[in-house]
């Protein structure tokens, strides 16, 4: 699974995908979470895209922890459980 719990949030792991025609959020049936993003790969678009969508979405503090240039990507979601993420996650 792509959730791991800390002590004050949790860090999330995605794999992105950019260009793509609507910002959308899957969880595949191994755990993965794919994020398909609108923005294209240059200058920190995509990941400000992300950062976005991901801070509306859990209404919580989102940091990049790994992945700046990368498509693997860690996020740290502050003040939110495992639980709590995948229930938003599915009902997404």
């Amino acid at each position: 699974m792509s959730i791991k719990q800390t002590d004050t949030g949790v860090i999330l792991t995605i794999f992105v995908k950019p260009n793509s025609p609507k910002f959308k959020i899957q969880q595949t049936p191994n755990q993965e979470i794919i994020v398909n993003a609108t923005e294209e790969p240059q200058n920190g678009k995509v990941n400000r895209e992300i950062l976005k969508e991901f801070t509306k979405l859990f209404h919580t503090q989102i940091e990049l922890v790994s992945g700046l240039t990368s498509k693997e990507k860690k996020l740290y979601l502050k003040g939110i459980d495992k639980d709590t993420l995948d229930k938003i996650l599915k009902t997404n």
